[in-house]
């Protein structure tokens, strides 16, 4: 297989895993269960197909500090995420989560020593504003929970991008470590819910299987031979797709405020992105 094939297969795994990793917002909006429950639920099975495509691969789950503290940065990412949806747009969940790579850089400054470059201070400096203007249209919208939830989880979502700095830490034992927090956290709540039909269960079995295990494969295969720019380029699918099929599924309506800051974020996350893997 020539290098173009392959370039243009792992862009098309990339493309796969951001259009599967949006449908997060209309799968949590359409599911009755409480965030606690679905989200337990639908980590079972997205652990099996992770588990079965990394032991294919022959890798082991290796247990230390540094992939537990990963785990448990999973394990926030993903139950403030589902929380968040339930309590906010999901295009303030999802832009808001989309802040992490900010995290990343004052992380890396307090953490790794590595002082901010000029882009990053400005990049920081315009996404910041965009946040703030989530929290005016918060005010009276009264989802500002939702949206402390949601830059929560794009904080420690920072913090899973962050491990491979650290000695002893690896990509993929701490998925496996946070989806079974996620599934621990949240199995109390499967037994007080109320809707165990058929179309609910097997949406949620769907959504585990596909929207997180498989898009989360797909992003790994899709990652081996996509260059950074394309990566980075694909990678805004996601927040842009999301609130989308939301708005025209669910009927989910986005405020002006909101879409003045999700513009905001995303193009500024999206053009530092860009610049930053010319560089590289």
């Amino acid at each position: 297989m020539t290098k173009s094939v392959k370039v243009n297969k792992s862009a098309l795994y990339m493309l796969m895993s951001a259009v599967l990793f949006s449908l997060g917002g209309l799968f949590v909006k359409t599911c009755p269960w409480s965030a606690m429950a679905m989200n337990s639920f639908r980590n079972i099975f997205a652990f099996i197909v992770v588990y079965i495509f990394f032991s294919s691969q022959g890798k082991k789950v290796r247990i230390n500090k540094i992939n537990i503290i990963g785990g448990i940065a999973y394990a926030v990412t993903n139950i403030f995420f589902v929380m968040a949806n339930k309590l906010t747009t999901a295009a303030n969940a999802i832009v808001l989560q989309f802040t992490l790579p900010i995290f990343i850089i004052l992380f890396s400054w307090l953490f790794l020593k590595q002082k901010p470059l000029k882009n990053d201070l400005i990049t920081c400096s315009v996404v910041f504003a965009g946040v703030i203007i989530f929290f005016l249209d918060g005010l009276s919208a009264g989802n500002n929970l939702g949206n402390v939830l949601a830059l929560v989880s794009g904080m420690s979502y920072a913090i899973v991008f962050m491990l491979k700095s650290f000695d002893g830490a690896d990509t993929y034992s701490p998925i496996l470590i946070g989806q079974l927090i996620c599934i621990a956290a949240g199995l109390p709540f499967i037994f007080f819910q109320t809707d165990y039909s058929l179309p609910t269960v097997f949406m949620i079995v769907v959504q585990g299987i596909v929207q997180v295990g498989l898009a989360f494969i797909f992003f790994i295969k899709g990652l081996e031979n996509t260059p950074p720019v394309t990566a980075a380029i694909i990678s805004t699918i996601e927040p842009v797709l999301n609130p989308l099929l939301v708005a025209l599924f669910y009927h989910e309506s986005v405020s002006t405020l909101s879409l003045i800051g999700a513009v905001i974020v995303v193009l500024s996350i999206a053009v530092y992105n860009i610049l930053n893997a010319r560089a590289k």
